[in-house]
């Protein structure tokens, strides 16, 4: 049975990739018993103990972190131990159908990003470059004996709304042979400490619909009074090390000695600690990968 495989780690990235003969057993109940045991919740969210909030429409859905965590384990097949601040679901598809899709939301607190960089960045060059970074960490995902990935370019370019301090964008990737190319779509929302990161992975013949619900996504996510861009004070807050180019390209970023710092990622089921030059950006790339895969896990109709 086709399903999605999701990998989720505590640095806010995460990877739809193939499964592994180390998937979990197939589970013994059916679909409807599987989502009966999820807290769907909706209405006011409130995220990271009231540091910001979601204001769910009717037509979105969410579940907190431990559900979170069931879903992508015991429902799309991924390896337990993901930390996040939940994931936001379309209420009117089951989260296990083809149709399926889901956003993961976390919290970078890395400090306070200025967007001074927004006007001047030249995303055309940028994407030359990120291609650049992806292609030398393809072959080292060859090397370790996974596909290949590539990143084919913008689904949607970036776009920074300097009044709401909200960036979005989509990359279109390729992994391996298959037939269906990735659509990774990226929302960060910049706050007084950090960035709200938002993050949805489905195949590019839904670009459509993804694009169409993720600005509703970006409408209904904030930080709260006091968490706030406008809350910075500049005397006591921190600022991040990175700005508006850097949270498109962080591979760009590590090269610059931004991230020096290590990172340990999970890729494919296997643990990787990448250092500096591939860190963020190109890291990134290599969990947003093939969003169809299939897997040992299914839950019977």
């Amino acid at each position: 049975m086709l399903k999605k495989l999701l990998l989720v780690l505590s640095l806010c990235a995460f990877l739809p990739g193939v499964a592994h003969a180390d998937a979990p057993a197939e589970a013994k109940m059916t679909e409807e018993q599987f989502l009966a045991k999820l807290n769907f919740q909706q209405g006011k969210i409130n995220l990271g103990g009231g540091v910001a909030s979601l204001d769910l429409p009717a037509t979105f859905r969410y579940l907190g972190a431990a559900d979170t965590e069931r879903l992508l384990v015991e429902g799309w097949g991924n390896m337990p131990g993901n930390t996040t601040l939940g994931m936001i679901v379309p209420a009117g598809v089951s989260p296990l159908s083809e149709a399926g899709w889901g956003v993961i939301v976390t919290f970078d607190k890395d400090g306070h990003v200025k967007d001074d960089d927004a006007d001047s960045i030249k995303y055309d060059e940028l994407l030359k470059t990120m291609q650049e970074e992806t292609a030398a960490a393809s072959e080292e995902r060859k090397k370790a004996g996974y596909d290949s990935m590539a990143l084919v370019g913008w689904a949607e370019k970036p776009s920074y709304d300097k009044a709401s301090h909200k960036l979005f964008w989509a990359k279109e990737l390729k992994t391996g042979n298959n037939p269906q190319n990735s659509l990774n779509y990226n929302i960060r929302v910049l706050g007084r400490e950090g960035v709200l990161v938002l993050n949805a992975v489905a195949g590019m013949h839904q670009i459509d619909t993804i694009k169409k619900e993720m600005k509703h996504v970006t409408a209904f996510t904030e930080f709260s009074p006091g968490n706030r861009y406008a809350d910075f004070n500049e005397k006591t807050d921190r600022v991040a090390e990175y700005g508006i180019a850097a949270l498109v390209a962080g591979g760009l970023a590590a090269k610059m000695g931004l991230f020096a710092k290590l990172l340990a990622f999970l890729l494919l089921f296997k643990k990787f600690v990448i250092i500096g030059v591939i860190a963020i950006g190109a890291a990134l790339l290599k969990w947003f990968g093939n969003r169809k895969a299939k897997v040992k896990v299914s839950l019977e109709k």
